[in-house]
C-alpha cells in the first residue's frame, strides 16, 4: 500500500535558494512540491487555491513577511501546516513564528538534518 506525498509549497524570494531546495526535495518520493512563491500575499493566494499538506515558509520577504502569511495561512486554511525555513536562529523570530501559527522552524543551515523530519511532524499535527 503506498501513501500519496506530502504536497508542499514553497515560499522564499530567493529564486536561487528555492531551486536548490526543489532539487534537494525532488530525491524524496515522500514529498512534492506543488507551487513556490516569492512573497507572502502571493503564498497565501496559493494556499486557496491548492490547499498543500504543508508550506515552507520565509520571514523576510517583499509584500507579506512569512510572520503575516503565517497568520493568515493558518486562519484561513486551519489544515495547511506552516514550517518556517529561515537564515534567522533568532530566538524572537522563533518565538514571533510560533505564536502566528508556525509548526516548526528550520534554520537554512539545518536543512539536511532537519527539513524532512520537521515537514512530516509538522503535517501529522494537522
Amino acid at each position: 500500500m503506498s501513501t500519496s506525498p506530502l504536497t508542499l509549497l514553497i515560499v522564499d524570494d530567493n529564486e536561487l535558494f528555492v531551486s536548490a531546495l526543489e532539487g534537494l526535495l525532488d530525491n524524496d518520493a515522500s514529498v512534492r512540491v506543488v507551487a513556490r512563491a516569492a512573497n507572502g500575499k502571493t503564498a497565501t493566494e496559493l494556499v486557496q487555491a491548492l490547499r498543500p499538506d504543508v508550506v515552507l515558509m520565509d520571514l523576510s520577504m517583499p509584500q507579506m513577511d512569512g510572520f503575516q502569511a503565517t497568520e493568515k495561512i493558518r486562519a484561513d486554511s486551519p489544515e495547511t501546516a506552516v514550517v518556517v525555513l529561515t537564515g534567522s536562529d533568532d530566538p524572537a523570530d522563533h518565538q514571533r513564528a510560533h505564536t502566528a501559527g508556525a509548526a516548526g522552524y528550520v534554520t537554512k543551515d539545518r536543512i539536511l538534518v532537519e527539513l524532512l523530519e520537521t515537514i512530516h511532524s509538522a503535517a501529522a499535527e494537522r
